[in-house]
């Protein structure tokens, strides 16, 4: 008999699919002493053995060991050994995928052992406990029994008593307890047990079995057989055990103090929704998470996008309600999940179709509507092209915005309208990051939301008025918005993920370019709309206005007519406008001061004929001062471009006596001055070919004024208007009133090209010029024009303020001196 006292250790099992009797997790230790050695089988060599190959399992010598066995010939080895009661041989397979190992996938070292209990369970399962004795070595596998048997020798154990080996053990004892200090909820039994070990290589053994090690390491230590080697092995393995105990108890120590604080946090705040539960105060959150989740999945999101959504919602899920970031991280999700990252209208590509569409809703604007038209004709052959980006230009009034919503009807797209007037924050383009309260993505992005798909028609109006402040500058961050190389991913701050802006149609709306940065004006295709003539006032108040403002009145076509000689009273006598907006209030007063005479009981009818108006409108508002204006010498008309349109500019000049001074008043800019002072000196240096006596400039202060003082002017063009008017003066003869006049002088009497042309003549039509001077450069535009107002007007071309001289004030003067090619070549 052994003097070892021997111990139940917690094993695996040797068929991997079944439990052990005490459970997979079991801790089961107790001592008992081993029995006699049992005879051998006489069917048996004297150096034979019943072998019992087992999975992820090493027995040590000295210790019990619970064992379940599935396989036959395993079965029928333990019936063997437990019948004749005789030892076995636990063998640890080299592979333990492998349900019928040979001879040679089988480790040659194990431990003979003894079957103290042999258990068949009420479902047919085995299970043995066996007890180890000592090891062996295999020398041949044996033929001709339904189970493993070998040829095995003993390997005695050679246990010493150096003081190498006692220091060895005294180490490994200091170790063990340490360890077991280290372990929580360790058995007392086990401590007791390890201290009452005397011997070197059995305290090794007993180590080495109740330690968490590998199959692998286990193995390694049974097959040392030399003593001190064995127990290096097991104190090193046991020191590496003690330094991961303590860096993890370290670690648990740590977390622990940074998690009490939020376990409380996280413990109130669940008795608090407890609380709530019970009183009815809250709703459930994992609905609102649930919806959220199928809300990404159905917005079919590009997957590295979706990606990155699924990850937020996770970092959602983990979070409580009441954390600061909890409503921002799912504002962001439903801002994610209701973007139309993959809806795209279906374009109505039917030419015929939108041609009356637009003719439905605007008069005119011939140049605007056939660019519609190619867009559609290019789309409809080549449907993944880029969508233009437009930029209607021209004074108010004259429908740019309208326009936008007349093209998204005839493209089949949805429409939406960006306000840019007086945007100064780049934020409002580009969106607020995440990290600041109540961030939200910018006006391009919640456009998109609103418009509900990626194609939409989105006119981005007032593009001139963009502001820049310490905030940053708008108009650079619609660089990339406006850029069809670049908004296919135009990355809002917010969202922080690319989005495809390629598939808008962006229109923007302006009323001057001037103020548009050069980046983005390149960015844009350019088409001007000039202000309406006449004719094409009362044909978009006959078909639209009259309609419009009679039913917004509640009035119907046979309760007020406002007949055509009425219409154009109010379109000459009380509106002079590049646009229809005054226009179409003037109809409204009206339609309501019919609608008021309806609703009081004395009409039934109303006919509003021109001899009405001034009842209902006051007098009028407008009259031609031409005749009255430039019926004295000194007095010219010039044409001007403003913002809102063209205008006519009267340029006035006065003579007194004096030293030869030159007075400028109206709020003239600089240049506007200069031009006035060219002006002056021009007519010095022509007053012999204009018949004004050399001393008359000497003895005179000359004064010019430009009239509406309050308004400032400036620019280039009313230098000849300035010079007519000053020739006019000094020659004491009267500028023709049916002529206005516009260009730019040099000092060698030359009439410079200018620009605004188009508005300018469309000015000169409403104020009632007949005949307007223009500079020969300008001859190119004239095809800009609208046809109706060059039949109305007619057109003098000025190479010279000769030229000028001839046509406004009625005479010949002298030729001028003749130009060269390289003069002239200068401008």
């Amino acid at each position: 008999m052994s003097d070892k006292p021997v111990f139940i250790m917690n094993t695996e099992s040797e068929s991997r699919a079944q439990p052990g009797p005490h459970g997979e997790n079991d801790a089961v230790i107790e001592a008992t002493q081993p029995s006699a050695t049992a005879p051998r089988s006489a069917t048996l060599p004297e150096d034979g053995l019943i072998i019992i190959p087992v999975r992820n399992l090493v027995l040590f010598p000295g210790l019990v060991a619970p064992i379940n066995i599935g396989r036959e010939r395993t079965i029928a080895a333990a019936q063997e050994a437990t019948r004749s009661e005789i030892q076995v041989g636990v063998v640890l397979q080299r592979d333990a995928g492998s349900d019928m190992p040979q001879p040679g996938q089988l480790h040659q070292i194990g431990t003979a052992a003894s079957i103290l209990r042999y258990v068949t369970s009420q479902d047919n399962m085995h299970y043995i406990v066996c007890q180890g004795h000592q090891r062996f070595r295999t020398i041949e596998f044996l033929d001709g029994y339904p189970f493993y048997a070998a040829r095995v020798q003993l390997l005695p154990e050679a246990d010493e008593q150096t003081a190498e080996i006692q220091a060895r053990l005294l180490q490994l004892k200091e170790r063990s307890t340490e360890i077991l200090g280290l372990l929580p909820q360790v058995p007392a039994e086990l401590a007791t047990a390890a201290q009452s070990i005397t011997s070197a290589s059995a305290y090794a053994d007993f180590v080495a079995g109740v330690m968490d090690l590998t199959p692998k390491e286990k193995q390694d230590i049974l097959e040392t057989l030399d003593l001190p080697e064995r127990l290096d092995k097991v104190l090193n393995l046991l020191v590496h055990r003690i330094e991961v105990l303590r860096l993890s108890q370290r670690i648990n120590q740590q977390t622990k103090e940074r998690m009490d604080e939020r376990q409380r946090e996280f413990l109130l705040r669940e008795q608090l929704k407890t609380i709530q539960k019970e009183l009815g105060e809250t709703e459930s959150s994992n609905a609102e998470l649930t919806d959220l989740a199928e809300a990404i999945a159905k917005a079919k999101m590009p997957p590295e996008i979706e990606t990155h959504a699924m990850k937020e919602l996770r970092r959602l899920e983990r979070m409580s309600e009441a954390a600061v970031e909890y409503s921002m991280l799912r504002s962001y999700l439903e801002w994610l999940s209701e973007l139309p990252w993959s809806v795209l209208t279906e374009d109505k590509i039917y030419l015929p179709d939108a041609s009356r569409i637009l003719d439905e809703d605007h008069f005119g604007l011939e140049k605007v509507k056939r660019r519609i038209l190619e867009y559609l004709a290019v789309r409809k052959l080549n449907p993944n092209g880029k969508s233009p980006i437009l930029c209607f230009v021209g004074p108010p009034g004259v429908g740019k915005t309208s326009l936008g919503q007349s093209i998204a009807r005839a493209t089949g797209r949805k429409f939406v309208r960006v306000s840019l007037g007086g945007v100064h924050d780049e934020a409002e383009i580009r969106g607020h990051r995440r990290t600041y309260v109540g961030a939200l993505p910018g006006n391009i992005i919640q456009a998109i939301r609103k418009a509900g798909a990626r194609n939409c028609v989105m006119m981005l109006d007032e593009v001139d008025k963009l502001g820049a402040g310490f905030h940053g500058d708008p108009a650079a961050a619609l660089l990339e918005v406006l850029d069809a190389e670049q908004n296919a991913t135009f990355r809002d701050n917010y969202l922080a993920v690319p989005f495809d802006l390629s598939k808008v149609m962006f229109i923007c709306t302006a009323n001057m370019l001037d103020t548009v940065p050069g980046p983005l004006r390149d960015r844009m295709e350019i088409i001007s709309l000039p202000g309406y003539t006449e004719q094409e006032k009362e044909q978009i108040a006959r078909r639209y206005l009259l309609q419009r403002q009679r039913d917004a009145n509640g009035l119907t076509s046979e309760q007020c007519v406002i007949s055509d000689e009425a219409v154009r009273t109010i379109i000459n006598d009380y509106t002079r406008e590049a646009g229809v907006r005054n226009l179409e209030r003037e109809i409204g007063s009206v339609f309501r001061y019919a609608a008021m005479r309806i609703a009081e009981g004395t009409a039934q009818q109303v006919q509003v004929e021109v001899t009405d108006l001034q009842a209902i409108l006051g007098p009028r508002k407008f009259e031609s001062e031409l005749a009255m204006r430039t019926s004295l010498p000194g007095v010219a008309t010039g044409l001007a471009w403003t913002p809102v349109g063209g205008d006519i500019l009267f340029v006035e000049a006065s003579r007194t006596p004096g030293t030869g001074k030159l007075i400028l008043t109206g709020q003239l800019g600089d240049v506007m001055k200069e031009s006035a002072q060219t002006a002056l000196t021009l007519v010095k240096a022509r007053g012999g070919q204009l018949h004004i006596a050399p001393d008359v400039f000497e003895k005179s202060d000359i004064h010019v004024h430009v009239p509406a003082g309050a308004i400032p002017k400036d620019g280039p063009s009313a230098g000849v208007a300035m010079f007519i008017a000053l020739a006019s003066l000094m020659m004491e003869r009267p500028v023709r009133s049916d002529r206005a006049i516009t260009g730019e002088i040099s000092l060698r009497g030359l009439v410079l090209p200018v620009g605004g042309i188009k508005e300018k003549v469309l000015a000169g039509l409403r104020a009632g010029i007949n005949t307007v001077l223009l500079p020969a450069r300008n001859r190119k535009e004239l095809e800009e024009i609208p046809e109706d107002a060059r039949r109305q007007l007619t057109f003098v071309w000025l190479e010279t303020v000769d030229d000028a001289v001839r046509e406004a004030v009625g005479e010949a003067v002298g030729e001028a001196p003749a130009q060269t090619g390289a003069e002239t070549g200068l401008f």
